[in-house]
């Protein structure tokens, strides 16, 4: 983007190294030579610190969005990520586990969650329920990863919105049924209702480890908050 808003600017410093070129190749003046690589040699440092000033920017803003996160994990998302866990037979992960796991303890415990298996179909509707309430949350996700430039956190946002909106359109459908029931039924959501499920486990773990990489205080009250939570929230079977 940073290139783009740019580029007449590039542009014009080529043009200038190729006009004193091609004064060079009618006159023959040697000087000439010397003069045409001043451009370039300003347009490689200019290019050269740019990257550096964006590289720090994209720091700054992931720092600001790792605290974002921690804020609406700890309020919004609590509900949702406690049912998830909750919701697990394989790998059975609890937040207590999480808090007093060492960071090799969490990188293990997120190489299982490569493959997720949950307790039961009731158990993932409750996930379901807790994603749907949340959907303010992947709004305001979703508007933050446009201000911040993150296409990736954009395009998940865009993901579990459609698939709530999938969710909300069956309930007003049919109100008295469940959601995983139609969806063990259709590859197509079932595939979705994985992908997202799984995702909140794999994506917490993810947090839950450059929070203990980078901020281990935050790390340390986010997850009592989650295990005194988790504690008042008894699984449903």
């Amino acid at each position: 983007m940073q290139l783009a808003k740019n580029l007449g600017y590039y542009l014009g410093f080529v043009a200038a190294s190729a006009l004193f070129l091609v004064v060079e190749h009618f006159t023959h003046i040697e000087f000439f030579l010397h003069v045409a690589a001043i451009p370039l040699e300003v347009l490689v440092a200019v290019f050269i610190v740019e990257r550096m000033l964006e590289r720090r920017e994209t720091k700054e803003r992931r720092r600001q969005l790792m605290f974002i996160k921690s804020h609406m994990f700890r309020t919004d998302m609590r509900g949702l990520f406690i049912a998830n866990f909750h919701g697990l037979k394989k790998p059975a992960i609890t937040m207590s586990q999480i808090k007093e796991a060492s960071l090799e303890d969490l990188r293990k415990m997120r190489r299982e969650a490569e493959a997720i298996e949950y307790r039961s179909p009731e158990a993932m509707e409750e996930i379901i329920r807790e994603y749907v309430k949340a959907q303010p949350v992947w709004t305001s996700f979703m508007e933050r990863a446009i201000t911040y430039n993150f296409e990736n956190i954009f395009l998940d946002m865009i993901y579990i919105l459609h698939f709530i909106s999938d969710v909300k359109a069956f309930k007003e459908r049919y109100p008295d049924r469940l959601f995983i029931h139609e969806a063990e039924r259709n590859e197509r959501l079932m595939t979705k209702v994985s992908k997202v499920l799984n995702d909140g486990i794999q994506k917490f773990l993810d947090y839950a480890i450059e929070l203990k990489e980078k901020q281990p205080k935050v790390f340390f009250d986010l997850m009592i908050d989650y295990e005194i939570s988790g504690r008042m929230h008894l699984p449903r079977s």
